[in-house]
């Protein structure tokens, strides 16, 4: 039994998943987000004290790359955005009505993680596998992993499961 790892060309933006974090960007140039927003628009999502925000860096040359942290050219570089997420849908979603400082990290952590993530759709990182038993028959494929590394993952224990089973 083995598998393959192939590119998914028809992968579903991560952006269209239920996600914690929205990303509003102002750029009219390029999609990097959820939605457009003018710079007034983008400066009330930043100042109002019921957000929790990070700022989004875009590298636009030859493809785009989305970081929370910036990079070092300031010619094709520069802050794109926002992800944030209200205070109240924080602690909807994990069930607080107190925002300690250590769930504050975790969500940045998830924010920083939809930024990645998204990163990895943009730049054509969605992968699926297909796996074929010893006679060439395919048994098993799945689709949609951000990251060849997930998809070697999943495929590793598909394959282990298909084994166990067929033993």
């Amino acid at each position: 039994m083995n598998y393959t790892i192939v590119r998914d060309d028809n992968a579903i933006s991560p952006r269209e998943n239920d996600n914690l974090g929205t990303i509003a960007y102002g750029s009219r140039r390029y999609v990097l987000g959820d939605h457009f927003v003018s710079g007034d628009e983008l400066a009330a999502i930043i100042n109002d004290r019921n957000n929790i925000a990070l700022p989004v860096y875009a590298y636009i040359h030859s493809g785009v790359t989305l970081n929370t942290v910036g990079f070092s050219d300031p010619w094709d570089s520069g802050k794109s955005g926002y992800i944030y997420v209200s205070k109240d849908k924080v602690r909807e979603w994990f069930g607080v009505k107190r925002i300690s400082p250590k769930l504050y990290n975790r969500v940045l952590s998830v924010l920083t993680a939809e930024i990645e993530e998204y990163n990895l759709y943009l730049n054509g990182e969605s992968y699926g596998y297909i796996i074929k038993d010893d006679d060439g028959n395919e048994i098993d494929s799945c689709w949609g992993f951000l990251g060849e590394d997930v998809a070697k993952e999943a495929a590793e224990e598909a394959v282990s499961f298909f084994s166990k089973r067929a033993a």
